[in-house]
């Protein structure tokens, strides 16, 4: 089977699984921590490179003020449980913003952590906007090596596969650059209910996808 070397995670659904569960929207966010550190393990054991996470975007920042300091949280608390594994891990977005957590500036480089190992991005008050910044400021200056290098995510490869939980079927301004040639693939289920069977079901579709890249 191939196996993508970058997969992009999309964790969307938690206010809609509170509220099925009834209980408020906000609620839902720390209900995404056990599949997020259950998809990693997943994904160190079928060998997966690099691994990017979507936390929060600057536009969630718009929601009501108890949703946005519990999703905050529930990032900084994932970026913690990650850097207890085996993981090459990087924080990434608008650092300059009082919307981003102050706990997560130390990850804002690249670390080793543990053995080292899988490539883990995690984007936190991050925009599509912001990161393409350079590249809409310069749009007809240099050639695509020199756009790419622009990007504040230059760091962040080519995603080959995103996959989106809770049945939406858009980017959400997910890594524009990098998701030129993504497949993608959705799940109806939302986050927290993540099942291993979502994760190699996926796998077997890329499986049957022809990857031409445009050629």
């Amino acid at each position: 089977m191939r196996i993508p070397n970058h997969i992009g995670v999309i964790p969307d659904g938690n206010r809609r699984w509170a509220e099925k569960n009834g209980l408020p929207k906000e609620k839902g966010y720390s209900e995404g921590l056990r599949p997020g550190l259950r998809f990693l393990k997943l994904f160190q054991e079928v060998g997966v490179k690099e691994l990017t996470y979507y936390g929060f975007t600057v536009d969630n920042t718009k929601r009501p003020a108890v949703q946005s300091r519990a999703f905050i949280q529930a990032c900084v608390d994932a970026v913690k449980l990650i850097a207890n594994e085996d993981v090459s891990l990087l924080v990434i977005g608008n650092t300059e913003s009082k919307m981003f957590p102050k706990d997560l500036l130390p990850y804002t480089t690249r670390t080793d952590f543990g053995k080292g190992g899988i490539k883990v991005n995690f984007l936190v008050n991050y925009g599509w906007e912001w990161d393409l910044g350079n590249l809409l400021a310069h749009e007809n200056k240099g050639k695509n090596t020199k756009i790419l290098q622009s990007l504040k995510s230059n760091s962040i490869s080519r995603v080959d596969l995103l996959l989106r939980w809770g049945g939406r079927r858009r980017l959400s301004g997910f890594l524009p650059a990098q998701c030129a040639y993504a497949d993608i693939y959705v799940i109806d289920d939302y986050w927290p209910d993540f099942k291993d069977e979502h994760f190699y079901e996926a796998l077997k579709w890329y499986d049957t996808q022809d990857i031409t890249l445009g050629g």
